[in-house]
This record gives C-alpha cells, structure tokens and sequence, in this order.
C-alpha cells in the first residue's frame, strides 16, 4: 500500500499542491471566505488539534485541484463541535508520517523549538513539511490550549509488510509483525508522554489501525490480515489503558472494526486507478462518527442535506439547535434571510420594528443591532457595517414578514457564525 502510494505521489507531486493551500494551517472555518465570525478573546472556544499521519490531513487519490480543500475527519469533526459551540482545529496531519517520525516532531513541539524536515523524518512527501517543521513553537502554543488532541498513526510503520504477506511465511510474517508492534507500541506511547508534557488535562484520542482490503481481493489471506490489524487495536488500547487517568482521558477511536466487512466502499483500495489504502468520503465519515461518539456521545447531520438544490436555503443550526419555523428560510442573492419573529426567538435577543423608518432594532448582550429594509449597511452599537444584500419585506400569506440578513445580524451581535458547504449548513454559537 505505501509503495502504491509513493509511486502515486510520484508522478502526481504537482497534485500535492492543493495541500499548500493550507498554508495557514489553520482550518477555522470550513470556508473562511464565506464566514463572518466575530471572536473576543473572552469566549469560551473548544479547541481541537489534530495529528499523525495522511488519513489527519484528509488525504484522498486524485486530489489534483489546487483550490480543492481536503475534506477529512478532522474537518468533519470540527462540524460537529460546531454543534456544541465555538469550536476551531488545528490540522497538523502529515503525509506518509511513521510513529518514529511523529515521536520526533512532538519531541519538537514538546521543547518549542523549530526543526529540520529531515529532522522529523527523512524523506517526508509531504510540500508542506518545511512549513510544518518550522511552526513548532506555535505548535506548542495551540497543543497546550487544546480540549480534543486527535491522531491517527502507524499505517505506514506497517504498510510495507501487509503489501508483501504473500512473500513471507506465516512464521516470519509473524515475527515482523511482533517487532513493528512493539516499534508501534514504544513510540506512541513517548508521543504520548510528549503530548501530556506540554497538555495534562487534554482529552487524547488515538484511532487504531483498519485493513483497507476486501475479502474479494485477498482471498484466504483476508483473516489472516484482519487478525494483525485486530492486534494493533488491542495494542492501542493497551496504551490508552496505561495512560488513561481521571481528568486526562486518553480514549481509543476503534476505526477498524467500521471499516471490517465493508472495506471495498470505505477505502479507495479497488476501483478506478491504482490501488490505495486512503478512505472514501464514506470512510472519512465513519472514522468522524466514530471520533465524536467518544467525544459528544452522538455523530449529528442537518435535516437539510448536501443533496438539496442549491436553490433551497441552507439548514441553519443556533446555538446547537437546527431551526424548524413556520416560516422558511429565504435564500436571496446566497445569503440566508429569516423572519424577524423567528431570529429573535432562535437567538433569545430582544427586538422591535420601527413602520416609520422601516427598521428593526435587535439587541443581545449589551449589542445593538438596527437593520433598515433596503439598506446596504446596518448599524452595530450606532456605527455603519455593509451588508452584502438588504433586509426586504415578503409576503406570507396575507401579511407582510420582515426578513432581516441571518449572518450579518448574528455577527453584529457578537455571533460566531460558520458554513459547511458539504453539509450546506450554517452554524450561528453565542
């Protein structure tokens, strides 16, 4: 599988460059164009910081598109936190990383010191690893204000002697296997010492690892496979037991046991193209249901789904509850606009409307929001903000609803306000 995949990197290196597109590394907002989050410093944000390996970046074959995101687990993880609140990632997965290798660059970020690429690990396919290397000191900082630390390593301490299972006898197989498990088990555990240095109370979660291969395409090997896959699981949660304190939890995402069964549709491993380990979008979600699961108890989706027209307005989630009014969303211009009743009841503000000079007054937490029907600016606390699209007048039945800008009024209030765009959901948090 690592073999596939390095001669796919090979000849698609210019591919890899959408990858630099995160230059900023990070991720924020699901599209940090489209969003108007309004942020102090008093807010209370849950705060994620994702490591390890490909499968951390989001990684899929064929991502050639420079202006393409990836979409991953962690990116859908952060949705979900968007469910419960303010929430932010920070995506530091690397390509083709080995527990050595993530050992040593947690080491770094343990000491807060920048490093050499080669220094984490020689030979890293990864464009933006120099970048990587070099953010170590601010690394330490996001690591240390973390509530979630994900990570997801060992595949590639292990794919090399899954790609050649057919050219060893089960005893060798056996005994290299013994080794890479214990290398696997040793240096996850020092990243973990690493990790809890700089971050005692973190909530840590470590995914184990899936065999990405089918039944169909292994034959008689496919138990054999499944058996050394279900070994690194009992090994990850050895670690997690060994570390794993009141306070400190250390959790392990069992990934594998999703993927067992159904490995044909989760992982690009058959198909079109070469062959590769890497999820599916499917796959990427089963990994983040089973993240949030450990973490909030549940894996939530909008009512309104990626499948709607484009046309149709985007489900709108406040405060972790997804609005269901009488009276529709109204989306004009690609901006989502609500009736002035309904934007009062979801985010608990207080309001009036002025018929003399067409304008509602909304006001949350010592914020004063006046939006005028046809205007290109509000005005927060009485200074003028443009707007991209004006509040209107729409007629529902026999009257008259005013329709105010859902996003610009949130942020003027002090909202946090985000977009999925995959989810078609926007996510408006006190």
């Amino acid at each position: 599988m690592l073999k596939t995949w390095r001669k796919f990197i090979s000849a698609t290196a210019g591919g890899l460059l959408l990858f630099t597109v995160l230059s900023s590394v990070q991720a924020g907002p699901a599209d940090a164009a489209a969003a108007a989050a309004v942020q102090g410093p008093e807010e209370d944000v849950f705060r994620i910081v994702a490591l390890g390996d490909s499968i951390t970046a989001g990684y899929e074959p064929g991502m050639t598109d420079p202006g393409v995101k990836p979409y991953g687990y962690a990116e859908r993880l952060l949705e979900q936190g968007w469910y419960h609140g303010r929430s932010e990632l920070s995506n530091y997965g690397i390509l083709g990383l080995k527990t050595a290798g993530l050992l040593q660059y947690t080491g770094a970020i343990k000491d807060g010191t920048a490093v050499t690429a080669e220094a984490i690990q020689p030979g890293l396919p990864d464009p933006r690893i120099a970048q990587f290397a070099a953010l170590t000191p601010q690394i330490r900082t996001e690591l240390a204000a973390a509530d979630l630390i994900t990570i997801t390593i060992g595949g590639n301490d292990v794919s090399s002697l899954f790609l050649n299972y057919k050219t060893l006898a089960d005893g060798e197989f056996a005994s290299q296997l013994a080794e890479r498990l214990a290398e696997y088990s040793s240096n996850v555990t020092a990243v973990l010492g690493n990790i809890r240095a700089v971050n005692p109370l973190a909530t840590i979660i470590l995914a184990d690892q899936y065999q990405p291969a089918p039944r169909i395409a292994l034959g008689a090997s496919y138990d054999k496979l499944m058996a050394a896959a279900a070994q690194f699981t009992i090994a990850a949660d050895n670690i997690a037991a060994t570390l794993n304190q009141a306070g400190a939890p250390v959790k392990v995402a069992h990934v594998a046991a999703k993927f067992a069964g159904v490995e044909g549709s989760l992982t690009h491993i058959i198909g079109a193209g070469a062959a590769d380990f890497h999820p599916t979008q499917l796959g990427y979600e089963r990994i983040a249901a089973v993240f949030s699961e450990l973490q909030w108890g549940a894996y939530r989706t909008p009512a309104v789904t990626a499948l709607t027209s484009e046309a149709a307005p985007m489900s709108i989630v406040v405060k972790g509850t997804e609005l269901n009014t009488p009276n529709k969303p109204i989306l004009k211009n690609g901006q989502n606009f609500l009736a002035l009743k309904d934007i009062l009841n979801a985010v608990g503000a207080t309001g009036k409307w002025d018929n003399h000079t067409a304008s509602a007054t909304v006001i949350y937490g010592g914020r004063t929001v006046v939006i005028t029907i046809g205007s290109k600016t509000i005005k927060v606390n009485g200074a003028d903000v443009a707007i991209d699209t004006p509040a209107f007048l729409q007629k529902v039945g026999k009257e008259d609803k005013t329709y105010l800008p859902l996003a610009a009024l949130a942020t003027g209030l002090g909202f946090d306000v985000n977009y999925s765009g995959k989810l078609r959901t926007a996510f408006i948090n006190p």
